[in-house]
């Protein structure tokens, strides 16, 4: 299991490297347009992605696409004010309807690729057809880049994160059309308990403590192993160290975390036995709400 580290810059590179980060399991790639009063170009990307691949020299560099809308806005994107922007036109929803900007981005990537172990990773996909849409424009990509003689790593992984309950309803399907998942608890929790992480009204609701959330994921982790592919989970449940025994238990490949909680999460790691883990998970599995799930694991592991 590697701990792999969520950024948001080129700057956070060497503070992941100086606290032991074995790679980038999250590049927040809006920030980059966040940060600009303009939209960035390629070269601009390119140069960001290069640099921080270089850097991480071999250790693996996922990359999320544009992941904006819900908290997320971009003034110079003329994204017009939703009622529900969680619910509404963001991620990969934008990216399809505007493949120019998304083009952009992917060549970026790609062209930077030949500098790292650099993957793709989709976010918030709720269809099939958005994933091959999604496909489809990397494979254009692809081609245009491969006629202008530029060069690129042909065979760079594309993987999706599990955010919404479609998605993981239909993992058994997913499984067939990526390399990898990673399951981002945060948005996963919030679109399955119909509760707006934003909310303090509904904020019981939004704990990584449900059986019903534990359940969804282990049903994902166990698709993705009977399928070969990994699957790794990147949300603030990653990080905590009550639930971290469960991740272990259910089998997740990598946990990718904030740059301060790496050592942390690796010294709990290295201190836990798998073997004994499977009568917890079957135990927890088995309550019927957050509360118990949490005051059980309090109980049984003294952190």
């Amino acid at each position: 299991m590697k701990i792999l580290a969520n950024i948001s810059s080129e700057n956070d590179i060497n503070l992941m490297l100086e606290n032991g980060g074995e790679g980038i399991g999250l590049f927040r790639t809006e920030f980059i347009y966040i940060n600009s009063k303009t939209l960035p170009s390629e070269e601009t990307q390119y140069k960001i992605y290069s640099n921080i691949a270089q850097k991480n020299k071999d250790k693996l560099f996922i990359i999320r696409t544009l992941d904006i809308g819900g908290d997320k806005s971009i003034d110079y994107l003329n994204i017009k004010k939703e009622e529900n922007p969680f619910l509404g036109f963001r991620a990969i929803r934008y990216c399809l309807k505007n493949p120019d900007i998304f083009k952009a981005q992917i060549s970026a990537i790609l062209r930077a690729s030949t500098y790292g172990n650099i993957k793709f990773m989709i976010p918030m996909i709720a269809t099939l057809m958005e994933l091959r849409s999604a496909k489809k424009l990397i494979d254009e990509v692809k081609n245009e880049l491969e006629s202008k003689g530029i060069p690129f790593c042909k065979d760079t992984q594309i993987g999706m994160m599990i955010e919404t309950p479609s998605a993981a309803m239909m993992v058994d399907r997913f499984v067939k059309e990526v390399d990898f998942f990673s399951i981002g608890t945060n948005d996963l929790t919030q679109y399955l308990f119909a509760a707006d992480r934003m909310n303090e009204q509904v904020a019981y609701l939004n704990s990584s403590f449900h059986p019903q959330l534990l359940k969804v994921v282990k049903d994902i982790v166990d698709c993705s192993k009977s399928n070969g592919i990994e699957v790794d989970i990147c949300g603030h449940a990653g990080e905590n160290p009550y639930l971290i025994p469960l991740w272990v238990a259910m089998g997740v490949d990598n946990l990718s975390v904030s740059i301060p909680s790496i050592l942390a999460v690796r010294q709990q790691i290295c201190n836990t036995n798998k073997k004994d883990l499977a009568p917890v998970l079957e135990k927890v599995l088995a309550f019927d709400d957050a509360y118990e799930v949490e005051e059980y694991l309090k109980t049984k592991f003294q952190f």
